[in-house]
């Protein structure tokens, strides 16, 4: 497997995927970005194997904490570790039979009140890159306090992180990605797959030997998504569009807002962006769109879902239809009319789970992110030239919440 030990064999992936010499990458400032785009497709079977591995003593934590009827799933983090809890909330809760809830411990951390009680029991799953944020520390200090019971299932991209290592073993399991999943750059790109392909996997530990199937054809559409649409992908970063609409439905309006992130923060918020649910648009969203938006469709390959997300395209394209659209599809795209259509796999068949079309659907909006970061003089793996935003939040007072009286 590649990953940060050879650092020479995933550099040259990235070469080889995103067109530019390990020169160019290195004097842009953006090698760290290409190699963890490019490592996706490989480092997700890596992950399905450690999981794997792993499903006894996570399957003993795990039902502990299920033997509570009254528990209280949370999935937390910030900022795009956040997001993956809004990628994975709804199938988390139906592959486990448990209220599930996405809760960003931004919120948490400021009303938890309107969280956690002292007569429901908690599970807070925390996703977290560094494990150093102020706010992910504190939301697990938060739940202790204040919650009836709790377990911490925490998924970290750093051992060293504050998250790991200060871990209460008695009622926490700390589940470590793979060492390249710890993502060097500014924007997370690994980092937020594998984070979101682990807790899925973990949802469905009951069936993680039939799971292996579904993350090998992700990991084939990964690599085709790369190998076949970067270079296109490319020219539309060239394109003068200064607003992107990101659009999805079910788990894939989380990765719309994960997409929509990414494109942001890699090109210092030069492009301003946004995302909603294909329905959603159509309430007072839609009138963002002018002459110099970017309009980006995720399609489920859900039939039904599918319906309404064609209505609302042809609806937009009666009226202003922007710069430039794109559509991301599994396979067998509509005639719609877009500008460009990404498709996974090149041919039909069995389907991808919707849960992990997902994942693979954020690339297009990783390397767009990237080559349009590129084009505007930035350097990918720290775009922000004025340090506005960093790779570990800084600054965050952390204050001790009191339950208000009477």
């Amino acid at each position: 497997m590649e990953n940060r030990n050879n650092p020479a064999s995933a550099v040259n992936k990235a070469t080889q995927y995103l067109g530019l010499s390990i020169d160019e990458l290195t004097t842009r400032g953006a090698i760290h970005t290409a190699r963890e785009i490019s490592q996706q497709p490989e480092l997700w079977l890596k992950i399905w194997e450690l999981v794997n591995s792993r499903k006894q003593s996570l399957g003993s934590f795990l039902e502990q904490a299920y033997s509570n009827k009254d528990l209280d799933i949370i999935l937390t983090g910030a900022g795009t570790s956040a997001y993956i809890g809004k990628v994975l909330f709804g199938p988390y809760q139906r592959n486990t039979a448990r209220k599930t809830r996405a809760i960003a411990t931004t919120d948490l951390l400021s009303h938890p009140g309107l969280y956690f009680d002292k007569e429901t029991p908690v599970l807070l799953v925390s996703f977290a890159r560094s494990g150093n944020s102020p706010e992910s520390v504190a939301a697990v200090d938060i739940a202790n306090d204040f919650a009836k019971k709790t377990y911490h299932l925490i998924i970290t991209c750093n051992e060293s992180g504050k998250l790991a290592v200060q871990a209460d073993k008695k009622n926490a399991y700390v589940f470590l990605l793979p060492k390249e999943a710890d993502d060097q750059s500014l924007a997370m790109t690994s980092s937020f797959t594998s984070m979101l392909l682990t807790g899925f996997l973990i949802s469905g530990l009951n069936q993680i030997e039939a799971l292996g199937a579904q993350v090998k054809k992700l990991a084939k559409y990964g690599a085709h998504i790369i190998g076949q649409y970067a270079d296109k992908i490319r020219q539309v970063a060239q394109l003068d569009f200064q607003r992107a609409v990101f659009l999805g439905s079910g788990p894939l309006q989380g990765t719309a807002k994960e997409s929509y992130l990414k494109l942001q923060e890699l090109t210092d918020g030069q492009v301003i962006c946004s995302y909603e649910s294909f329905l959603g648009f159509r309430h007072g969203p839609k009138a963002v769109i002018n002459a110099s938006t970017l309009m980006v469709y995720l399609f489920s390959n859900d039939e039904y879902a599918h319906q309404y997300e064609t209505d609302l395209v042809k609806a937009v394209s009666q009226g202003e239809k922007g710069l430039y659209s794109m559509g991301i599809y599994e396979s067998d795209p509509d005639d719609l009319g877009l500008d460009l259509n990404i498709v996974s796999s090149d041919r039909s068949g069995e389907k991808l789970q919707e849960d992990f079309l997902s994942i693979g659907f954020v690339l297009p909006a990783q390397i767009l992110g990237f080559f349009k970061s590129l084009q505007l003089g930035l350097k990918p793996d720290s775009p922000s030239a004025k340090g506005a935003i960093t790779r570990v939040v800084t600054g965050v007072n952390i204050y001790k919440w009191q339950a208000k009286q009477g």
